[in-house]
């Protein structure tokens, strides 16, 4: 069974780590949701982003997510794809050097790679976004910029491709970017 490597933490946006992982497993992938600092079978606490009208999203308390994989067992050599998860959880995931090497390692092999909201935050701080074309939360495509990055602002809905990365700016984009993300990872689903 092909593996996913999928970086989540607390505070995760509870959509953009719950949905991805249950709609990878269900066309056949084996998700390691992983978390620095984190074993397997340790949860994480979500929280729900809702866009009601305010400036910004607001919060509110999710899940408990159970992690499925330990952070300090990951084998980057075993996966196809990343995918990282949203919300609050980049901002302290960012810091983590090993976390950002395992990035890097991703695009330095041109496996797929998804980033959905502020988990592009990862991405800057990896240092892998210069020269690319991406999406994230509007309050992101500055650092996108800042890093070199090409910031498509797109509606929260959709998802944008570049190479072997597809992102998209907020949870509203799930169908948009899970289904570009296993165009890329060579699934093919018959209906």
């Amino acid at each position: 069974m092909k593996k996913i490597l999928f970086l989540t933490g607390d505070f995760a946006e509870d959509y953009e780590t719950m949905v991805p992982v249950q709609m990878l497993e269900m066309v056949g992938y084996e998700v390691h949701s992983v978390c620095p600092g984190k074993k397997k079978g340790e949860t994480i606490k979500t929280a729900i982003h809702d866009f009601e009208g305010d400036l910004t999203y607001t919060e509110k308390p999710g899940h408990n997510f159970m992690l499925s994989y330990s952070f300090d067992q990951i084998d980057v050599d075993d996966y196809v794809g990343l995918a990282i998860a949203g919300g609050r959880a980049p901002e302290y995931l960012r810091l983590n050097q090993k976390l950002l090497e395992i990035v890097r390692h991703f695009f330095d092999t041109n496996k797929p790679v998804a980033a959905v909201c502020h988990g592009i935050q990862i991405l800057t701080a990896a240092g892998v976004v210069k020269g690319r074309k991406l999406t994230a939360y509007p309050a992101v495509g500055p650092e996108v910029t800042i890093a070199g990055g090409d910031y498509q602002n797109i509606p929260a809905t959709d998802a944008y491709v570049d190479g072997n990365l597809v992102t998209s700016p907020a949870w509203p984009g799930h169908p948009a970017w899970i289904r570009e993300f296993l165009k890329i990872l060579g699934t093919k689903i018959t209906l």
